[in-house]
């Protein structure tokens, strides 16, 4: 199963502050324990939310809004993508996690869905994505 751990933004991320060496270091010291586990697909930290856009739909209107946007708390700073057995597998990497901010903060665990998650869906739709899939993963 794969899933997509989020780290919820606060103030200092928003603001561009990058994190201290020392956390930059434990941060690095967990992800090579994932990469060694042979767990970690991909993880990365998030420009602020004014270096971002939103696209709201409405029908077929779209509206664009730039960034900064003001409920940090909704916001995310950066993520991980972990191959793992099980959520509980998720949760006991994840409490091993540096604290990002060294204060309050949280971080946000959910499964991503696979083709199996699609099974009653048409048998086109499911061949496209699988064609898709397999064209994503050769490129990698």
């Amino acid at each position: 199963m794969r899933f997509m751990v989020i780290v919820k933004a606060n103030a200092d991320s928003e603001a561009g502050v990058m994190p201290s060496d020392e956390v930059l270091r434990e941060m690095g010291a967990f992800n090579e324990e994932l990469v060694k586990a042979g767990v970690l697909l991909a993880a990365d930290g998030l420009a602020p939310s004014r270096e971002g856009a939103r696209v709201y739909f409405s029908g077929d209107k779209r509206t664009v809004v730039d960034g900064p946007f003001a409920e940090t708390k909704e916001l995310v700073a950066g993520f991980w993508l972990l191959e793992l057995k099980s959520l509980e597998e998720a949760v006991e990497w994840i409490k091993r996690v540096p604290n990002p901010t060294g204060e309050e903060s949280q971080i946000e665990i959910r499964r991503i869905y696979s083709l199996e998650d699609f099974a009653a869906a048409a048998p086109d739709v499911l061949a496209q994505e699988e064609a898709l899939r397999t064209q994503v993963e050769q490129r990698s």
